[in-house]
């Protein structure tokens, strides 16, 4: 089968056109004919950083994480799919995992769910790892209807999904952002924008909560932002956050009593722990995605398989907005 591969690692490295052997069924996977993948953030780092990432597959290797397509062989033991079956999910392209940047690829049954009826393949393959990121992490965070929420980097990849979600749940949404596209994207989802450059964290907090702060808060810049959601939060509110690589002063957490949620969402992956909940939050953001709750942004310029190179470096020159989606 036709697959894109990389047979070395660094800022250098290139994708490769080869042919490489069809995947072998196992029992309680399928096989899957990728329609679309979309790149993630954590790929880019996986192709620069090699080995130095824990994560990293063994060369060569065949990244890509998400994916939407058509189910073309069952295992033994899967229960509830069956060939023909259009499914999604984040299940390869780390570790010992193959990923979606081929004709076909073995996916655990565990971590995928039927695509949503209402998007395409490509709005579909742009879903599973921001996702289960949001969902996970406003789960964890207490996520209420009548709680006032703030997200912060609302407008993008796991921001832009956390809003629809929060709103879905009927919580009151705020979120953080810059610049006329992204205030005019959070306010489209129907959140509350807040510009951070433009309004002082004592000001918007006074503004929004009257002075005692988000009880929620979702973190998608985290890392050095985390003291800008400290300050925001509400006494024992709860922050989640998807960056947690850093030192940092928790002292003002720990006087206002706050829990911190860190959203690692690839855990499941790397170490064989609770796939079947990555399984069941698809099958839940599938019900809420044709219910018309939920849509992701997909970036208006298109790839194909072999130009998934122009695919990474669109995400990393910041000019995308939304995923970057590659067609098969």
């Amino acid at each position: 089968m036709k697959s894109m591969i990389l047979n070395s690692y660094g800022d250098d490295a290139k994708f490769e056109v080869a042919d490489v052997a069809e995947p072998t069924l196992k029992p309680g996977h399928v096989v899957v004919r990728i329609a679309a993948t979309s790149v993630n953030t954590v790929d880019t780092m996986i192709r620069q950083m090699g080995s130095d990432l824990p994560l990293s597959p063994d060369l060569p290797a065949i990244l890509g994480m998400d994916f939407a397509g058509t189910i073309t062989e069952v295992g033994e033991g899967v229960t509830g799919f069956a060939v023909g079956d259009e499914v999604y999910g984040c299940a390869g392209g780390l570790a010992d995992l193959q990923g979606a940047l081929a004709e076909y690829m073995p996916a655990d049954a565990r971590l995928i769910a039927h695509k949503p009826k209402s998007l395409t393949m490509k709005e579909a393959a742009a879903l599973p790892l921001v996702g289960i990121t949001a969902f996970e992490g406003l789960q964890r965070a207490g996520i209420a209807a009548d709680k006032k929420v703030l997200v912060q980097g609302g407008a993008g990849g796991v921001g832009h999904i956390a809003i629809q979600l929060a709103k879905h749940f009927g919580a009151d949404v705020y979120a953080t952002g810059t610049g006329e596209k992204q205030i005019s994207a959070i306010e489209g989802f129907g959140a509350t924008a807040i510009d951070f450059m433009n309004e002082k964290i004592a000001d918007y907090v006074g503004k929004h909560t009257g002075g005692a702060g988000f009880e929620v808060i979702f973190d998608s810049v985290g890392g050095a932002n985390l003291t800008n959601s400290f300050e925001a939060a509400a006494l024992n509110a709860n922050v989640a956050t998807t960056v947690s690589l850093l030192e940092l002063d928790l002292t003002p957490a720990h006087f206002k009593g706050l829990s911190l949620h860190v959203i690692f969402m690839l855990i499941p992956m790397l170490y064989d722990h609770k796939r079947e909940d990555h399984g069941a939050i698809l099958a839940r953001l599938a019900e809420i995605a044709d219910k018309g709750a939920l849509k992701p942004i997909v970036d208006e310029v298109s790839f194909g398989l072999e130009e998934v190179g122009a695919a990474y470096e669109r995400l990393l020159s910041g000019k995308a907005i939304g995923k970057v989606v590659i067609e098969l």
